[in-house]
């Protein structure tokens, strides 16, 4: 199949291209073009799709079989994308974001839970209600949290910076939120597996692990995966409401219990996580953290500073 990718060149794209193009298809990124080409077998359209002009002028002769949205956060982003290729395309698949889920009291999340109207993601919702209503054959995924090599965010890299200098971690609460994350290859492979998959026409899918941790178990699942002894990390809870740090983020998780259901995905896709929680870190920690050279920098740690006098 010819497939574009929307961006394709960072993280989640990188993962998928990889997917994508070992399994033969003919891969096509659009992005702005200011990184170079992720595998090699791919071509590139370079443009700025939050110009609906340029979007148009760069991709209406383009015919695709398959879309791959992954950086759309708006409707607006995505709305002149479906009105260009609709009655294109074979698929039109979504990045949507388990974020968009309405906190409750029971858990995990399911697909057909009530959405927060005013989550931060709320964007994402509001484009898959327009994919649903615009006719386009569309399969949104709801990913939790999502790691491994080529992280952009400081998720697991976050602990290991503080895991490799022998500091101490701070974490809000009593540590016993559960959270989930899912590794990126994971995620990349069930992404492909819904383009092959007819009854994932009209779908959403939760892709994640297949575990849920405490936010003390995942730093103490880091440790393990940097080798270092869980049981010897120095662990300090703390809450947040004795501190104002602005916009600054002291901890990188939500401080809450935030984790999805994932049978639906194994049940339609034929899918299952290949990387159990360890496994799936160190994985992070060897071929991205350490080669990265993050763990020699200086880091910031004024955040941590400032709870561990308090506490």
């Amino acid at each position: 199949m010819r497939i574009l990718i929307m961006g394709g060149t960072r993280f989640i794209g990188i993962h998928l291209c990889r997917v994508l193009v070992a399994q033969g298809h003919e891969v096509v990124l659009f992005n702005r073009g200011n990184r170079p080409d992720p595998v090699n077998g791919l071509a590139q359209i370079h443009g700025d799709r939050r110009v609906p002009e340029q979007l148009r002028e760069k991709l209406e002769k383009e015919e695709f079989d398959v879309i791959f949205d992954n950086n759309g956060r708006e409707l607006s982003d995505t709305q002149p994308l479906v009105d260009l290729y609709n009655g294109r395309v074979k698929q039109f698949v979504y990045m949507s974001s388990a974020g968009v889920y309405q906190a409750s009291s029971q858990m995990p999340h399911r697909e057909t839970d009530a959405v927060d109207p005013q989550s931060r993601h709320k964007g994402k919702f509001e484009t898959e209600r327009y994919l649903a209503q615009s006719g386009i054959p569309w399969t949104a995924i709801r990913p939790t949290y999502i790691y491994g090599p080529h992280n952009y965010n400081a998720l697991e890299s976050w602990f290991f910076d503080r895991l490799v200098r022998g500091r101490a971690i701070p974490i809000p609460g009593n540590g016993q939120y559960i959270t989930q994350l899912g590794h990126v290859e994971d995620l990349a492979i069930a992404m492909a597996k819904t383009i092959v998959t007819p009854a994932a026409i009209g779908q959403i899918y939760n892709i994640s692990g297949d575990r849920y941790v405490t936010m003390d178990g995942l730093a103490q699942a880091c440790a393990s995966a940097a080798g270092l002894d869980p049981q010897g990390v120095k662990l300090v809870h703390y809450d947040p409401k004795d501190f104002d740090f602005g916009k600054r983020k002291a901890f990188p998780l939500r401080q809450q219990h935030f984790f999805a259901d994932i049978q639906k995905a194994q049940d339609h896709l034929d899918w299952h996580p290949n990387y159990d929680l360890v496994e799936g870190l160190k994985n992070s920690f060897q071929l991205d953290y350490l080669p990265s050279g993050k763990g020699e920098e200086k880091g910031d740690f004024d955040l941590d500073e400032q709870i561990l006098a308090f506490s």
